[in-house]
């Protein structure tokens, strides 16, 4: 397990490290916080498309030679930001990130399964949960990480520490990881390969143009929705007709279960965004408290989601969890309303601890649910598609976050969240508590191949 988690852990590292370096970034070369939201943009934009085309590899070419081949591709952008002369390289640096790190969790699940299916005995629940607490405890010492890296070597240190652990997993996984077993060939005669790039690029065009409408729906870019359809409606049609398509939307449509978890997960994802950073930005502005008093205050969040996503994983089914998890999420928008100004300082960390239960009981039990209701042969590709999911949430909370507050977080602004967060919430206990797949305790996929 420890190659697995050092590679998962990286693309969550990546993500949060970053927050403490924009300012002093955009000093170094001029640029401002518009310019500087590019290094968050590329590296989501990069993850969101990443994680499935890597999930489909790691499950025709093999989990250990993608894992392998994406930690290589870690420590090249990791050089690549270290050394970069302008601020462009910098974007591109992030890019090469998002899609190395996005190697790591797809290809983890697509070994699990096939190491499970070698020894005929299901992976324990604990063991999946350990990915997610690699995600979430490194998410959360991510800021700090961020922090001490500026102090000791400047900005390019958010960059040049991924080299050492990208080298540290590449040792590991040739050390301990299992070898990829033998492909059968295709009735053809050959075995069997990536094959679908316009899918892939049609695919990567509509998310890429998602995300730069959802950038500001303040000041929205019209043209772009139509742009999205004709993109999206394309891909549809493209990946319907093609006999090994990028994305399966047959066997998806075959597959309610797993897109109901697609669902869930997205909408969890896309509220506690809203509060992981709508919250905070609140506490600074409207609250006037400093950034290392906001740190704490979130901690405890952090804290408990790293916490959960252990001991939800020893639950014994997935129901429970999860319908737990969204009824806290509703109760913690709920409380949201009724947080003013005035608020007590001992109230805000208890608040926010319980988006962080809610976080970690949900990582934990939508991953487990993907794991049990994907293909054998296609877990690595749904576990991609399942952080997808999460990466649109978070695009689409930082565009709501955007036109809540426009140019300062207000105590309206915040309400406006809560009532949202509120909705979803709800929504997404309905959705939880009425999914039938969610009821039976979950079988051996190792030897049924596909789960409740």
């Amino acid at each position: 397990m420890a190659p697995l988690l050092l590679g998962s852990a990286l693309n969550p590292l990546n993500s949060t490290a970053i927050a403490t370096g924009l300012v002093t970034i955009g000093h170094a070369f001029g640029t401002g916080a518009a310019g500087t939201a590019w290094l968050v943009s590329a590296l989501y934009v990069a993850s969101a498309v990443g994680q499935p085309v890597t999930g489909r590899l790691a499950d025709t070419l093999g989990p250990r030679r993608v894992l392998l081949a994406g930690l290589t591709l870690v420590c090249a952008a990791g050089l690549l930001g270290t050394l970069a002369p302008a601020f462009g390289w910098l974007v591109a640096a992030r890019a090469l990130l998002g899609l190395g790190t996005s190697a790591a969790y797809p290809s983890a699940m697509a070994m699990l399964r096939a190491e499970a299916a070698r020894v005929g005995r299901e992976a324990p629940r604990p063991v999946l949960g350990r990915l997610s607490f690699a995600s979430l405890g490194s998410a959360a010492a991510g800021p700090a990480l961020g922090g001490l890296l500026i102090a000791t070597a400047g900005w390019r240190g958010l960059f040049a520490f991924n080299v050492p652990l990208a080298l540290a997993g590449i040792v590991l996984a040739l050390r301990w990881l299992p070898a990829d077993p033998v492909r059968p060939k295709a009735a053809d005669g050959r075995r069997e390969r990536f094959a679908d790039p316009l899918g892939l690029a049609l695919f990567a065009a509509a998310l890429t143009a998602t995300a730069l409408f959802l950038t500001d729906l303040a000041h929205p870019l019209w043209p772009l929705p139509p742009l999205i359809a004709l993109l999206t409606a394309v891909l549809v049609r493209w990946e319907a007709r093609h006999p090994r398509p990028f994305l399966d939307l047959r066997s998806l449509r075959g597959n309610g279960a797993l897109a109901r978890t697609y669902l869930r997960h997205g909408l969890a994802y896309l509220t506690i965004y809203c509060v992981l950073y709508g919250f905070t930005q609140w506490l600074e502005d409207a609250h006037g408290y400093s950034v290392l008093q906001v740190g704490l205050i979130m901690l405890p969040m952090s804290g408990a989601a790293a916490v959960l996503s252990l001991l939800g994983a020893r639950t014994k089914g997935l129901r429970a969890p999860l319908v737990t998890a969204a009824a806290l999420l509703t109760a913690g928008a709920t409380a949201l309303l009724f947080t003013t100004g005035t608020t007590p300082l001992l109230a805000l960390p208890a608040v926010a601890v319980l988006f962080g239960i809610s976080q970690g009981l949900t990582s934990t039990g939508n991953q487990g649910a993907v794991y049990a209701q994907a293909p054998a042969d296609g877990v690595g590709a749904a576990a991609g598609l399942q952080r997808t999911s999460q990466y649109l949430g978070a695009m689409i909370a930082a565009g709501l976050i955007g036109l809540s507050y426009g140019p300062a977080a207000t105590d309206r602004g915040l309400r406006e969240l809560a009532t949202v967060g509120m909705a979803l919430g709800l929504v997404l206990l309905v959705l939880t508590a009425a999914d039938r797949a969610l009821r039976a305790r979950p079988r051996s996929s190792a030897r049924s191949g596909t789960g409740p």
